[in-house]
């Protein structure tokens, strides 16, 4: 938490300086109680949003899940992904938070911050904060607060399903972040970088375990 304070002094959120040309989707998948994560990261085109690369790698970690220390679990293996990259994505959308966060500095903002690159954060669910229920239309939105500070954007991105939890994390502004989740937004209610990014992961993780146990009858 102590670290997390420190961060907290480098975060920039400002409008993105060059056009985004290609944009990222990051997403862990492991087994509960299990040591091994299966980190995945990949890459659309901006704005069609056709996949030109993606990268997964198994990775073990220590770390217990602990809700708002959730990046010292996730991100070292998620650096290792991006660093295997061909193509850097010019803005990254993480399935967690950015500033929406207890003391501003969840995954997304976390990762933008050790590797340099625009961040946004796209949650499912809330960490923290209060807002009014966004009327259920497609994009309708509300605006997230923590300690009377405006931390992110709840936005229902379908009719009859529960919102998405926006808020920018490094290096890109809040409405930005807003704007580029609706623009992502296809036949589901998760924007599609990180809903290709959770099946990515998951077919990792799947196909580990089928080869665990093809290897376990020989």
């Amino acid at each position: 938490m102590a670290y997390q304070h420190e961060l907290r002094k480098q975060i920039v959120l400002r409008p993105l300086d060059i056009p985004v040309k290609h944009i990222g989707g990051a997403d862990i998948s492991f087994n509960k109680y299990s040591e091994t994560v299966y980190a995945g990261i990949i890459v659309l085109s901006y704005p069609e949003l056709h996949v030109v690369d993606k990268i997964t790698v198994i990775d073990q970690t220590r770390f217990p899940y602990i809700p708002g220390l959730l990046a010292f679990r996730e991100v070292p293996a998620l650096l290792k992904a991006w660093k295997q990259l061909q193509t850097k994505p010019d803005v990254m959308v993480l399935d967690g938070q950015g500033i929406a966060h207890q003391r501003r500095l969840g995954i997304a903002t976390h990762f933008g911050l050790v590797t340099g690159a625009p961040s946004i954060g796209c949650a499912k669910s809330r960490l923290t904060g209060n807002f009014t229920e966004p009327e259920n239309i497609p994009f309708a939105e509300s605006i997230l607060y923590d300690q009377g500070e405006e931390v992110g954007i709840v936005l229902r991105t379908k009719r009859n399903c529960e919102p998405v939890y926006v808020s920018p994390g490094h290096r890109v502004s809040m409405r930005e972040s807003v704007d580029i989740i609706k623009h992502c937004v296809g036949k589901h209610r998760i924007p599609e970088p990180t809903r290709l990014a959770h099946l990515l992961v998951n077919q990792s993780r799947v196909a580990a375990s089928n080869n665990n146990n093809q290897q376990e009858l020989f």
